[in-house]
């Protein structure tokens, strides 16, 4: 990678040879993250942060270094849908990398470096696969000059431009990592998950899984039906991956939180906590998923739960818990139930909310 130093990178693993020994923990919600702390547009969840306010999204990559990631995905989801891909005179994607890079050059353990692209209007305006792949590569060429350790394609209704997508990312000659944000009922064209995973793994997805839209519980069991489908098929070396929304939505319609009449701004009812992250990681390693990382939602809290749930199967200690220990142990010198890890895995908090429902309703579309 691109201005650190040799010895640093040559004992850096990449991404499939990490995959290949244990989990790797992916890191959280960024853009999500900028909006919930003023530097972004609800609605629009573009990234203009990176130039406009480099150290809020700086920031953001520390904390999840600092909490155990093993990866950085640069700030850029949606860049695609900026008006100006410059502000003040600078590339968003290009400060961006710089970003991430710099986070990542900061650590004291080795940290890969992502970049992502996402589904575009272009698709669902009907252009053709020529134009579409043109805009993906133009995103791509951000992160083939910055050397890059992966890139990943992500956020996807549809799977066949998530193909699309693939086809483009492997042109770089670095491993893949292809999710669609759908569950258990499909993508838009009405791909199972199970079709999903082999398209894309037979487009040359070295990783393949789900992200964003739907909660972990949702998205494990859209992941164990691609899992089924890979062995059926003998695609099985291909990984596994899952990002979930951060927030519980067992009551989603079909097209995940955006149906939902809390979504965006009444979700904080729902947003998981710690354990509810503890619990997610062990129940992903267990079911076979290797890449394990949050989105929108997941913050650094997040991030060192799924740290400390997966130590010794991941390929390093958060520094956070190098300096305070397990989170689910600091109150065990206390004189009471709390005192018992097992107080707070099994914990069902409570709302605090007297009239609030468990469920919601789905947004009525005119």
């Amino acid at each position: 990678m691109s201005g650190e130093p040799a010895a640093k990178r040559s004992n850096k693993k990449g991404l499939l040879e990490r995959l290949a020994e244990g989990v790797v923990i992916g890191d959280g919600g960024m853009i999500w993250a900028m909006e919930l702390k003023g530097y972004a547009e609800a609605g629009k969840y573009t990234p203009e942060a990176a130039v406009e306010h480099p150290e809020a999204v700086l920031q953001m990559h520390r904390e999840f270094v600092h909490n155990g990631a093993e990866v950085l995905q640069t700030c850029t989801f949606w860049s695609s849908k900026l008006e100006e891909e410059t502000v003040e005179g600078v590339s968003v994607n290009d400060a961006a990398c710089a970003l991430a890079l710099k986070a990542a050059k900061e650590a004291s353990d080795p940290i890969l470096v992502a970049g992502s692209v996402t589904k575009t209007d272009l698709y669902e305006q009907g252009e053709s696969k020529e134009v579409v792949q043109a805009e993906f590569r133009r995103q791509l060429d951000f992160y083939v000059r910055n050397d890059f350790d992966f890139v990943i394609a992500e956020f996807f209704d549809h799977v066949l431009e998530a193909e699309w997508a693939v086809e483009v990312l492997k042109e770089s000659g670095k491993p893949v990592l292809a999710t669609v944000c759908i569950g258990p009922e499909g993508d838009a064209d009405s791909f199972s998950p199970e079709q999903c995973a082999l398209r894309l793994a037979r487009a040359g997805a070295d990783v393949v899984g789900v992200n964003c839209r739907f909660g972990p519980q949702t998205c494990l069991k859209t992941v164990a039906m691609m899992k089924r489908a890979l062995k059926l098929a003998k695609l099985d070396h291909v990984y596994l991956a899952v990002q979930p929304y951060g927030y519980h939505t067992p009551d989603a319609p079909i097209n995940g939180y955006s149906g939902m009449k809390e979504f965006p701004f009444a979700m904080d009812a729902r947003v998981m906590t710690r354990i509810d992250a503890y619990n997610y990681a062990k129940e992903a390693s267990k079911l076979g998923v290797r890449y394990i990382g949050g989105c929108c939602g997941f913050e650094g809290r997040h991030i060192r739960s799924m740290s400390e749930a997966l130590q010794g199967k991941t390929g390093r200690i958060a520094p956070v818990t190098k300096r305070y220990g397990k989170w689910i142990n600091t109150y065990a010198d206390k004189d009471d139930e709390r005192a018992d890890a097992k107080h707070w895995l099994e914990m069902k908090p409570a709302t605090g909310r007297p009239k609030s429902s468990a469920m919601s309703e789905s947004v009525k579309y005119s």
